[in-house]
Order: C-alpha cells, then sequence, then structure tokens
C-alpha cells in the first residue's frame, strides 16, 4: 500500500494558496490509488524547532550523541519521509526562496551519515529518489514572459533534495497572487490545466 507524505509550510495554514495547490496534487494522487494512506505533516507557525547544539555537532562528529532534542525530531521526520512512497510539499515562495519553516524540516531530514554521506568525491545520497510534487505560491511572477523576479526556491530544492536522493521533482506553481483575485483566477486555471495534463500523461 502506498503512502503519500503531504509537508506544508504556510503561516497561512489551509488558507494559503501553496495549501490549496497541494491539495489538489494530492486529490489526483488519491484519485489513481484510492488506498494510499496519507500522511500530514503541517511545518509552518513554529511547529518544526531550529536545529539543536545536539545536532551541530552530530554534524562533525561520528561519536554518540544524544538523541534527545532535535535530534530525535530530526530521526521521526526522516523516519517519515524514509517509509513515503510520494512526497508533496505545499510552500509559499518568501523573499525568492523557500520559507524558513520549509527551511527548518530540510535541516532536519538533509543529515550526514544519515541520510547522505561525505566521500572524497563530495556527498553520496543514500535515499531511494521516489516522486517529489511542489506547489508553490508567490506573489510575484518568477517564471515565464511576465517573470519580475529571482527564483532561488527551485534551483535549491532541486540541489538539496537531490543530496539525499530525491532527483525525481515535478513543480506547479501559482504566481503573481499579490496582483488581485483576477490574476490568481488566472494563474489556478493555468496550473490546473497543468495538473489535468501530468494526471493524464503519467496514466498512459
Amino acid at each position: 500500500m502506498k503512502k503519500i507524505l503531504h509537508v506544508t509550510c504556510s503561516p497561512r495554514g489551509q488558507a494559503a494558496e501553496s495549501y490549496r495547490l497541494s491539495q489538489k496534487i494530492v486529490g489526483l494522487l488519491l484519485q489513481k490509488e484510492p488506498t494510499a494512506i496519507l500522511v500530514n505533516r503541517v511545518i509552518g507557525g513554529g511547529v518544526i524547532s531550529h536545529v539543536d547544539e545536539n545536532y551541530a555537532i552530530s554534524q562533525s562528529s561520528s561519536a554518540d550523541i544524544s538523541q534527545e532534542g532535535s535530534m530525535a525530531q530530526s530521526e521521526e521526520l526522516i523516519q517519515e519521509l524514509e517509509s513515503s512512497d510520494v512526497v508533496v510539499i505545499g510552500t509559499p515562495m518568501h523573499n525568492f526562496t523557500v520559507p524558513s519553516a520549509l527551511k527548518a524540516w530540510i535541516d532536519h531530514i538533509v543529515r550526514v551519515r544519515r541520510t547522505f554521506n561525505v566521500s572524497p568525491a563530495g556527498k553520496v545520497s543514500m535515499l531511494r529518489d521516489r516522486p517529489v510534487f511542489v506547489a508553490v505560491s508567490s506573489g510575484g511572477r518568477f517564471s515565464g514572459e511576465r517573470a519580475r523576479q529571482p527564483d532561488f526556491l527551485t534551483p535549491y530544492l532541486k540541489a538539496i533534495l537531490g543530496t539525499i536522493g530525491l532527483h525525481d521533482l515535478t513543480f506547479f506553481s501559482v504566481q503573481g497572487t499579490v496582483s488581485g483575485p483576477d490574476a490568481v483566477a488566472e494563474a489556478r486555471t493555468k496550473t490546473d490545466q497543468a495538473l489535468r495534463y501530468r494526471s493524464r500523461a503519467s496514466s498512459a
């Protein structure tokens, strides 16, 4: 039985555009796999603490480190990720990149000697690949002909998740959310079309 991990991090919670979009992705996945187990991991609003001293020490030492504090949370989040077959991430773009809540989650799951190793040739991933769908909302536009701001979110997620073995990333976005309801409706329509096209293509 497949397991879907749904990670959301907007401070606006279920009212967020990124949450709405990620829920739509989850819905399409469940249409294909009605018996799939859905695990909702809410990481916004300070739910996940930043890494602490024990975690920091563990990054530079192979000695046994206390598993209390953020190390325990890191292990819980990594096991949750390891057991998933599909990952859906709903995130806003903050200041051209990922919000701090998503960065905190990433700091917990990207852990040396646990999800990646270091070799003379560089970092070596330790997790198996699986599909990752990223639902992004942005007040401005960062792609297409009307792009007016840089995008550090997409390349960062590709690089950091690739470090631990997650390379199969697909991005969907609703951009220009500060441009008014008409612009949001237009962006939603385009994204919904892209979702339906992707769903049909993967079923073919």
